[in-house]
């Protein structure tokens, strides 16, 4: 498939990733034909917006939300047994990513299949590069978005996070209209999803081909596994590019560009430049986070962080607490623009007994 960056300027090396990230007033987010709320504005606009959606993604929110995370994950997990052999993307990441944002947004469990289906043909869409086709999966992803919403506004509905967000005002006193507020959930949880299970994929994958890890990650306290998973996102970063486009005339990525050129952020290369992180395979989780870019830099840093990294922490935890994790074959790589794993055969085993001291001689 033809590279749709090749014409487009891109930044691969770290340094120029974050001074661009950094500078939204020289390097737009407004690239898309279609309304990205909040990733599409810039300026005011985008951090009123940043404003009034940051209290869902709070800490409070996010420690109230785990102990259903860790019943969504063991709900998943819990029917598995020794030897249960499964797609780390399609079997386990995609399921428990549906599950986990149903968990978080309030949404019918009755959602699920129709959402992995969404899934799907959403990568196969990307992957394809074509834009009717691509169209098509957000209109169908749209449609699905607004039957919740208008649900949301009966009388007697469930007060959920969803229906919070259907009733939140600005700061000017208005509700949302239903444009703003589908784009909302889409960037919730169209790409969040399919994010997530690559996330899975690629954390299942690092643990599979480095098995003296699992017993460290073990033991490792929250803050800790949760630089470590970073760590490993770093060195194989599924979230390959974001698009910006200039609003002078610049020079970026070795190249004198006009006013309006769109370009591409390619954090995949940016976290792997030598020149910053030496050699990229190597796992130094304290060491490498203050330049770790796997969420992003600048204003633009992705709004949900602190959800995916809950998440990616609880299945984690709820898998190496029930299983040792072996290759079930060879997987196979996603193509871009998808990054990290499309799938990953891995067996599970029972996890080997603890070793203990021999007894004292009478």
């Amino acid at each position: 498939m033809t590279d749709q960056r090749a014409e487009r300027p891109v930044v691969r090396t770290h340094a120029e990733a974050v001074a661009v990230a950094q500078d939204p007033d020289t390097y737009s987010s407004r690239v898309s034909r279609f309304l990205q709320v909040p990733n599409g504005m810039d300026g005011a606009e985008h951090a009123a917006m940043r404003r009034l959606l940051a209290p869902f993604l709070s800490p409070a929110r996010m420690a109230a939300l785990r102990p259903a995370l860790e019943r969504t994950a063991a709900g998943l997990l819990d029917p598995l047994a020794d030897g249960t052999a499964l797609d780390a993307v399609g079997d386990l990441g995609s399921h428990y990513a549906v599950r986990a944002q149903s968990a978080w947004l309030g949404w019918s469990p009755g959602l699920e299949d129709e959402l992995i289906a969404w899934m799907a043909a959403n990568h196969e869409a990307t992957r394809s590069g074509e834009l009717a086709r691509t169209r098509e999966v957000a209109e169908r992803f749209d449609r699905i978005i607004a039957a919740i919403i208008a649900a949301r506004r009966e009388p007697g509905a469930a007060h959920d996070l969803t229906w919070e967000l259907v009733h939140t005002r600005d700061e000017d006193g208005r509700t949302l209209p239903d444009p703003v507020l589908v784009s909302i959930l889409r960037n919730w949880t169209g790409g969040d999803l399919g994010s997530l299970a690559l996330c899975a994929g690629v954390v299942v994958g690092w643990l599979v081909a480095d098995g003296s890890r699992q017993d460290e990650w073990r033991g490792l306290d929250d803050a800790s596994l949760d630089a470590a998973i970073d760590e490993v996102l770093r060195i194989d970063d599924p979230f390959t590019s974001n698009r910006r486009v200039t609003t002078r005339e610049v020079r970026v990525a070795g190249r004198d560009v006009p006013a309006g050129t769109q370009l591409v952020i390619d954090w995949t290369r940016a976290n792997r430049d030598p020149a910053v992180f030496g050699d990229p395979d190597r796992y130094d989780p304290a060491g490498n986070a203050d330049r770790n870019l796997v969420y992003g830099t600048g204003p633009h840093a992705c709004p949900g962080r602190s959800l995916a990294t809950l998440e990616l922490r609880v299945l984690t935890r709820a898998l190496l607490s029930r299983f040792r994790l072996e290759s079930g074959g060879r997987g196979v790589r996603a193509l871009f623009p998808l990054g990290g794993w499309e799938s990953l055969p891995v067996v599970l085993r029972a996890p080997r007994p603890a070793a203990h001291p021999p007894r004292a001689a009478r």
